[in-house]
């Protein structure tokens, strides 16, 4: 059992080193992440929050998404525009979207349908499309692309 313990004591400055090594690389992704965050009931609209963050290394002038929401059919409701605006680098931003006439509970879904704008000062891009990343932290709306 000495042997093991030296062993493990020799390997944890490397494994430690590696670990925060790693660190930098998955902060600078390369991705586009959106993060479908909480949902809450208002009166007649569906508020949905989500975290979008830009770590694909451009600044972002312009940027929305156009999602479709499913009911609990699986049919499409509504298709919408997203807009996140400006986004430079690194940056993380929390916005909101009603989904008016919409109960939270009868979304079964939502699905990144396609890139509406991807804009940084050099012009239109396809990197917010390319690079991205959908998820939710709601368990009863899968969000994803």
């Amino acid at each position: 059992m000495p042997f093991r313990l030296s062993v493990a004591r020799a390997l944890l400055p490397a494994l430690t080193a590696a670990l925060l090594g790693a660190a930098p690389a998955l902060a600078q992704s390369g991705n586009f992440e959106i993060e479908l965050n909480t949902s809450a009931e208002l009166d007649n609209a569906c508020r949905l929050t989500f975290v979008a963050t830009n770590n694909t290394g451009l600044t972002l002038t312009k940027t929305s998404y156009e999602v479709a929401a499913f009911n609990a059919e699986g049919v499409v409701s509504q298709l919408l525009v997203l807009e996140f605006g400006e986004l430079p680098q690194s940056k993380t931003r929390v916005v909101q979207f009603d989904l008016p006439d919409m109960k939270c509970a009868d979304i079964s879904r939502l699905l990144v349908n396609a890139q509406d704008a991807c804009e940084s000062s050099d012009g239109a891009s396809d990197v917010c499309m390319k690079s991205l990343s959908a998820s939710s932290r709601i368990p009863t709306m899968p969000f994803g692309l």
